[in-house]
């Protein structure tokens, strides 16, 4: 299962009832991982109101050094520092190596715990697999805005769902060697190698695509496509669109989300000009019904 909640949902500047953008992504696997993606201005008091542990975060995914995005990184780390933490942080991001090592070494403090900055492409067409771990990968890809930016793809690996009704038709009773089978895509049976297509059926990962800002691209779609989630920007609507030519309207998003052919759209980094979001919510919906509006605090639950 994946429980995501939304830390914060605003463009620019925070509205009262709108924080700087930060996800958190919850994995519930065989062990449960804590992903932060972006950490604007105020992340550690969002994660506090929400009664999420920030010490649970192991690896932070920022989408482009604009303040908006990356602000919350330096109070985290050093309230990190403070609580005596001893696991490493890994830092994603385009020029992760460059700004990770300035907010390190921005005031007087020595960290207690090791921080891996690792950069992510920002030029190209090419999905980036960044992180691979036994149960998913994060993918990123270079996204269309002011500065380098990418999108990140969290991708749960298909899984292999054992079948009883195949197990008895081949004479086979359940044991410890089906752990086996599930790791390894075979193993030995009273003498006899089975393989995982003779006994279980394959079932699809869930897929969250993030983006962070970008301009409407089509390396959005590529990354996006047939996903669970998409989380896109959409600062504005679409009789706005010149007061940001490097953010998509909800109508832009929609139709990348239309073009990808995902499950669900999720619009967020919302204008504070607008107070009112259901015109957002309803110009997304024209193009593409299952279209939501994110506000602080708001979760959503993914499961397989």
């Amino acid at each position: 299962m994946i429980e995501i909640t939304f830390l914060g949902t605003v463009s620019g500047i925070p509205s009262k009832d709108r924080n700087h953008s930060a996800i958190i992504l919850e994995y519930y696997g065989e062990e449960k991982d804590t992903l932060l993606f972006d950490c604007g201005e105020g992340t550690q008091k969002q994660l506090l109101l929400a009664g999420i542990n920030f010490m649970d975060i192991d690896k932070i995914f920022i989408s482009h050094w604009h303040a908006d995005h990356f602000a919350g990184l330096i109070p985290l780390i050093q309230t990190m520092n403070l609580e005596k933490r001893k696991k490493e942080l890994k830092i994603f991001a385009p020029e992760a190596e460059r700004f990770v090592a300035d907010i390190v070494d921005l005031g007087y403090f020595g960290l207690r715990f090791p921080i891996e900055a690792v950069n992510v492409p920002f030029e190209g067409e090419e999905i980036t697999k960044i992180l691979d771990s036994s149960e998913y990968e994060v993918l990123s890809i270079p996204t269309l805005h002011t500065v380098p930016s990418a999108a990140y793809c969290f991708k749960e690996k298909d899984k292999w769902n054992i079948d009883v009704a195949k197990l008895k038709e081949l004479g086979l009773k359940r044991g410890y060697w089906l752990k086996k089978l599930k790791k390894e895509g075979k193993a030995e049976y009273k003498n006899k190698i089975i393989t995982i297509t003779e006994v279980a059926n394959s079932k699809s990962g869930l897929k969250v695509v993030y983006t962070g800002d970008t301009k409407v691209c089509k390396n959005v779609v590529k990354i996006a496509k047939e996903g669970d989630l998409l989380i896109h920007d959409a600062t504005f609507l679409d009789e706005d669109k010149e007061r940001g030519k490097y953010h998509a309207t909800a109508k832009e998003a929609a139709e990348v989300a239309k073009k990808a052919d995902v499950k669900q759209l999720i619009i967020t980094h919302v204008s504070r000009r607008y107070t009112d979001t259901k015109p957002l919510e309803d110009e997304a919906k024209v193009v593409f019904p299952n279209s939501k509006v994110a506000y602080d605090f708001m979760k959503v639950k993914l499961k397989n």
